[in-house]
């Protein structure tokens, strides 16, 4: 059974770092598409940053040159480094993965991934 389990989350003032942990378990890491979400309160979930099954990378503009995803195969978790915050980076953040091929923008695209963990709460104040 697949099993995403975020963590990392918190409250920091605002030009603040965090780093997110997302462990995988349930299924082979390699092949799958692994992304990053948020949910801000009053808001749709959005694609923040995601890697294709080659290992390449996509980010929402918002996070460009602020957030990076990486991801450690020998441990199975996939990581979200988020500096320069700001309070609009305020959000829940899921960890999603799927099986099947995506590329570029589809990988920020919520309907795209099977798997999801339970979220981890992010906290930026001004």
């Amino acid at each position: 059974q697949v099993r995403l389990v975020e963590s990392g989350g918190g409250s920091v003032q605002a030009g603040g770092s965090l780093r997110l942990s997302c462990e995988v378990s349930g299924y082979s890491y390699n092949g799958y598409c692994m992304a990053w979400f948020r949910q801000a309160p009053g808001k749709e979930r959005e694609g923040v940053a995601a890697l294709d099954s080659d290992g390449h990378t996509t980010y929402a503009e918002s996070v460009k040159g602020r957030f990076a995803i990486s991801q450690d195969n020998a441990k199975n978790i996939l990581y979200l480094q988020m500096n320069s915050l700001q309070p609009e980076d305020t959000a829940m953040y899921y960890c999603a993965a799927d099986s099947r091929v995506w590329v570029g923008s589809l990988l920020l695209q919520e309907r795209r991934y099977n798997y999801w963990g339970q979220g981890t709460q992010v906290t930026v104040s001004s």
